[in-house]
């Protein structure tokens, strides 16, 4: 399993250029650099979600894409030196929200939402005796049902919630922000874009030298950390890290010369 090591301190320069650039198209460049280089981020989040979920895992990457994309747009060192946990914040909640209109387009049988009621009491009591989570084994022996009748009512509960707007950011500051106050109406970005730009980076990374294709390719698109690619290609983790960079800045290179064509 990948380690999902992330270079922060090259996508916060990629930021700061991003953040300074008036030339629109340097930005959209820019913007698709530091979302790929922030794609292990997404991935991880999207699986932890998707544990107890039955949607594919593709679909929830794709929707915390977007939320990937807002947290680059929106994003302002002045309100939030780490990136990594804004980003973290837009990501999950976009996910949530997806999972939790998936959830009211879809009908779970009565018996389903009625077990939802006797497990949620009996979960709290437990929790109240002893302190601890009940286990879906233990949920169904206590309510006389199957496992799969007590998964099914957790999947549809969990997949009910959604973050909240008012929940409070650490900034790492005195300042305390709501997660409302950062994100603007006017400021969407949906999946069609999101796969247009994918397009436009895959053609970009097949214009890569070929040791630099794999690097990125193993890294972004296999999920291998830098130490299973260096064990990969036989070479040393330093070198990967190297490459990757190089990859990025060729990227950027490669992104910019196709508009003047």
């Amino acid at each position: 399993m990948a380690d999902y090591t992330i270079n922060y301190e090259e996508i916060t320069g990629y930021l700061k250029l991003y953040k300074c650039s008036e030339d629109e198209k340097q930005k959209k460049h820019l913007q698709d650099i530091i979302a790929l280089a922030a794609m292990p981020l997404v991935k991880k989040i999207a699986r932890g979600l998707a544990r107890r979920n039955t949607d594919p895992v593709e679909d929830i990457i794709q929707v915390g894409s977007v939320g990937l994309v807002k947290a680059i747009q929106l994003y302002n060192p002045k309100i939030s030196e780490n990136f990594k946990t804004y980003a973290t914040y837009l990501i999950t909640g976009e996910i949530r929200h997806y999972l939790r209109d998936k959830v009211s387009m879809i009908k779970a049988p009565r018996e389903i939402y009625e077990l939802a009621y006797r497990v949620n009491k009996l979960m709290q009591k437990l929790k109240d005796e002893d302190g601890k989570e009940p286990s879906e084994v233990v949920l169904a022996e206590e309510l006389g049902t199957s496992v799969g009748k007590i998964k099914e009512v957790i999947d549809v509960e969990r997949r009910k919630q959604t973050i909240s707007l008012d929940q409070i950011i650490n900034t790492g500051s005195d300042e305390s922000l709501s997660l409302f106050d950062k994100i603007a109406d006017d400021n969407q970005y949906n999946l069609e874009s999101f796969q247009e730009d994918k397009i436009l980076i895959k053609e970009a990374i097949n214009k890569l030298d070929i040791k630099l294709q794999e690097v990125i390719i193993l890294n972004y698109f296999e999920d291998l950390s830098q130490t299973q690619i260096a064990q990969k290609l036989g070479i040393s983790q330093m070198q990967v890290s190297r490459r990757l960079k190089k990859a990025l800045s060729m990227l950027l290179v490669i992104l910019s010369e196709k508009e003047k064509v």
